[in-house]
Formats: C-alpha cells, structure tokens, sequence
C-alpha cells in the first residue's frame, strides 16, 4: 500500500493534539452476555480478538510520529500491530456499576493514544454488575479523531455486529474489512444533515480543473452566506447566530488531562414525540434537553450566563454512497436560549436558531458548506494554535452531536449490545463535548468533560433526566410507563 496523505481536516486533529487536548474519540459498550456463554467467554474472547488480522484503517500508523505537525505527514501500513498492546483486559471493583465503568472509562479516556503504532485500543471490561440474572461486560474503544470520523466509525461498529443472537464467528471492528457501498446507508447528524449531490469520480484529466472549479464556485457561495451572517449580527436576521455571539462561561476555560465521563439513556419514540409536540425535529429537542441541563448546573454554580450560550452543531455533508473515511462535516452555530426560564419558551427559541441556521445552507454545495464551516471556525482554530483558548471569548459555548445509529437491537458473539455511548473530545476553551447516537429504539448521550474544570460534572446527567420530564410537562406529552431513565 502506498502512503496516504492526510485531508487538511485530518492533519487539523493531529496539530491540535497536546498533553490537555488529546483529539481521540471512543464509544463505551456495554453487553449481556448470552445465557449459554462459559465462565472463560470473556477470556476467550481476548484471545480470540488478538489472532485476527487487522484491517484499513485499524492497520495504519503515521510516517512521522515524533513530528505531528508535519505538513507532509502520511499514513503508512503497519506489517504486524502488537494485538497484545491494542486489544486488553480490565476490570472493575465491586460492586461494579455505572458508576464504577464510568470512572474506568474516564481514566482511560484521560491519555494518549501511541502515535508509533496506529492510533487505537479496544478495552474489554468484566465485572460490570449483573443485570436481570444476567452476565454483562463492556467494551470501550479509542481512537484518534485524524484516522476516522463519528460517521466512519458508525459504519464500523454496525458492520461489525449481527442482528442474529446466534452469529458466533464474527471479528470485531478492526479485524472487519470497509462495509461496501449501500445506497440507503444511514448518515451521521440526522436532523441537521444537508442534502448533497452525489459524488461523480472526474477523470484523470479533468480531476484538477474540477477541483479548481468547484472550490470557486463555493467560494462565491459562502461569500452571499458571510453576508448573512453580517446581517445577522446586526439584528436584521434575528434567529442567525453569527460569530462572536457566544458569552464567556466556566465551559470555555482552560483544560487539564483528567475526563469525567457520564451517561443518560432515554426511549427513542419519547424524546421524537418531544420534538413533534413543540413543532421541532429531534436535534432540537436533543439540543433543548442539553440546554435544560445545563441551565440548572450553571444556576447550581452561580456561573450562568445573561447571554444564551451558543451551540456549534456538527453537519454531515457526505453523499449517500460515501464509504467513509476522513472526515467530512460542515456545522452550524445556534441559539440554546439558556437564558430563558421557560421550558417550552426556551425550545421554540431553539427551534427558531436551527430553523435559521439550516436554512442558510440549505441549497449550498458540499464544498461550499465546508467552506463557510472552516470560515466559522477560524477563530477558535486560530485561538488553539496561538494557544489563547480558554483565555479570549469563545466562538461557541458547547459542541452537541446526533448520531444515528443501528434501530435494531445488536449481538456480538451472541452478547447483546445494551446501549452505544459516544466518548469524545474536551478542549482548551470547550471544557464540555456533549455527544448521543441512536439505538435499537433508544437515544444515548455521552458527556465528556474536564473533572477540573467542571466539578460536579455527574450531575449534569442527572440535570438532564430532569429536563427531559419537564419538557415533556410543558408540551404536554406523556411520558412513557417506566422511567425514561435508564
């Protein structure tokens, strides 16, 4: 294999990369294990998983390891990954619960991933606390943000499960060759997703010209939209939020090392009748559950804000057929009106921002989004390089991302997957990464943050369970017979 230079957004993650800023992500997995499974079912395993071969992109380590910043810098194979140092075994303390798996996961998620081998591990975790008579275990799997993207590694992680109890014989992701193309494939960020032409290979001639010109007419595109966003700010678009809108809080602070991670599970059909109620799709009513939450722990520290804080959301802008691979998302900043008190004030002020926002890419190419994406960016890429985030006014207060994932429930080796809880990146002057993905009927929020900067940060999970009840009592929709809280 010849080596494979980095996307500009690739190499973007690795020159971020510090000592209090590590650009990798993860999944936390729990399982029940299946009724006739031995007492060595998780040791075989381990070794099972250790004897397979790796597959692209898990097989790829960077040329230049000790030089990150490289702007040469490439993927080059990797002959024979140590499968020992990739793939281990933990364990938790008794009595083993969420909150035991919680603080593993953040520890593990608060280092480095090793540049001199390909960027990734895979921790298979016993001891997690029966369930219903059953057995359980977790996986949680890391891996640095230049390799892959949220929408590859959904791909990935789909791949590499069954919706058959009884498939025994299948390799976990990294031992799983690319899913081949399907063209109904489910795309990351459901609700904010764009529509965009399908992706034509120019010929080999062509290719440069077509480059050339695409990125021209995108820049004409973004030009009208920087426009708008001038306007926006001067009140002749209320609803758009434009740059230098977000207000300074304890979220844009500077970072250390240590992660706490926390988690939040609700039926699926809950939160979309949610959204259907007040008039929203289910980004919003993600985003006005995110916005609740953090309202009453920003009131609980006496930090909150006059000024709404401002939400950068992700945007896939991939076409349907895409494989995957890189990364391709624009984003979109919105309101998430935390200065509002009421519940259902609060998630029309939501509605009306993205409303906007969307609107405003609506029609746009993929390059040009990517574009105006980069352009909205600028300055908090500018304030990471000069080291200045977490010191100067942030762009935006939170990153919220919704990814959907499989609506079937999934097995691997006959384990069945309880929930996918999406692990994700803190940084200087964005303290806070609020991440959720779909599943089997369910929607699973991950909270990644700085146990530093935020004390207390659990409680925003526990904050958020309560929004979702009072949000539901505002637009007067019944909640389910059990608890939405799992």
């Amino acid at each position: 294999m010849s080596p494979k230079r980095l996307t500009p957004n690739d190499a973007l993650f690795l020159v971020t990369e510090s000592r209090e800023t590590m650009m990798h992500v993860g999944s936390m997995l729990p399982f029940t294990l299946p009724a006739d499974a031995p007492p060595d079912f998780l040791r075989q395993l381990v070794a099972d998983l250790r004897n397979h071969p790796v597959q692209a992109p898990f097989n790829l380590r960077l040329r230049t390891p000790d030089f990150l910043k490289n702007p040469l810098q490439t993927w080059v194979e990797d002959d024979s990954p140590d499968l020992d140092y990739h793939v281990r075994r933990s364990a938790l303390p008794a009595p083993g619960d969420e909150r035991e798996l919680g603080v593993l996961v953040s520890r593990l998620h608060g280092y480095p991933v090793d540049f001199t081998r390909p960027p990734w591990e895979t921790h298979l975790i016993e001891g997690l606390a029966d369930r219903n008579g059953r057995k359980r275990f977790a996986i949680y799997t890391k891996v640095h943000h230049s390799l892959i993207d949220g929408f590859t590694a959904s791909k990935l992680l789909a791949n590499c499960l069954s919706t058959d109890p009884h498939e025994r014989e299948r390799p976990l992701f990294f031992a799983v060759p690319a899913p081949a193309k399907r063209k109904n494939d489910i795309l990351p960020a459901e609700d904010a997703e764009m529509p965009v032409p399908p992706r034509i290979p120019p010929s080999t001639a062509s290719s440069w010209l077509s480059i050339l010109r695409d990125q021209a007419l995108a820049a004409g595109e973004v030009s009208r939209s920087v426009s708008d966003l001038l306007r926006g700010n001067l009140k002749s678009i209320p609803d758009l939020v434009g740059p230098l809108q977000a207000p300074m809080s304890i979220l844009n602070r500077r970072i250390t090392r240590n992660r706490r991670f926390a988690t939040q599970q609700y039926p699926l059909d809950f939160i979309r009748a949610i959204a259907k109620a007040g008039g929203g799709t289910l980004n919003d009513a993600v985003l006005a559950l995110c916005a609740g939450s953090l309202r009453r722990f920003l009131l609980a520290l006496k930090v909150l804000p006059p000024e709404p804080l401002i939400v950068m959301l992700p945007v896939n802008v991939r076409p349907k057929d895409d494989p995957g691979g890189g990364n391709a998302v624009g984003s979109i900043l919105a309101s998430l009106a935390t200065h509002i008190a009421d519940p259902k004030a609060r998630f029309d002020a939501i509605v009306a921002s993205t409303r906007a926002a969307k609107e405003q890419l609506q029609g746009m190419s993929r390059h040009a989004i990517i574009q105006l994406s980069a352009l909205l960016m600028l300055p908090s890429g500018l304030q990471h390089i000069t080291r200045t985030s977490g010191r100067m006014r942030p762009q935006f207060n939170v990153i919220v991302s919704n990814v959907p994932g499989p609506d079937q429930s999934l097995y691997f080796r006959g384990a069945r997957l309880e929930a996918v809880y999406p692990v994700s990146i803190p940084i200087h002057g964005q303290a806070l990464n609020i991440t959720c993905q779909s599943y089997a009927g369910t929607l699973n929020f991950g909270l990644t943050g700085c146990r530093d900067t935020l004390p207390s940060l659990q409680r925003l999970a526990v904050y958020m369970g309560e929004a979702v009840m009072e949000l539901a009592t505002a637009l007067k929709v019944e909640a389910p017979p059990t608890s939405p809280i799992y």
